[in-house]
């Protein structure tokens, strides 16, 4: 399923995330390994500076601890109930 350019230039100008960046990082979710620290370092990165939440050096230490143990649920939806 293809996006047109309408629709990212909604989300660019709701979150000034421009297309590339959208389609960087959602190409290295889909093909990096997650049990790769580099991979994820580099995800964490594009996501804190995304969003302009400043990730620290312990807050990256331990996302990447938890991903690479399988801390994250698979179904989170349970959380949610």
């Amino acid at each position: 399923m293809g996006f047109s350019d309408n629709f990212f230039k909604k989300i660019e100008n709701k979150t000034h995330v421009d297309k590339d960046t959208i389609l960087n990082l959602a190409k290295k979710l889909q093909n990096g390994n997650m049990k790769d620290e580099q991979t994820l370092k580099e995800v964490i990165s594009t996501l804190s500076d995304i969003t302009g939440k400043p990730v620290t050096k312990e807050q990256e230490n331990k996302i990447i601890s938890t991903v690479m143990n399988d801390g994250v649920p698979q179904n989170i939806d349970k959380y949610y109930e």
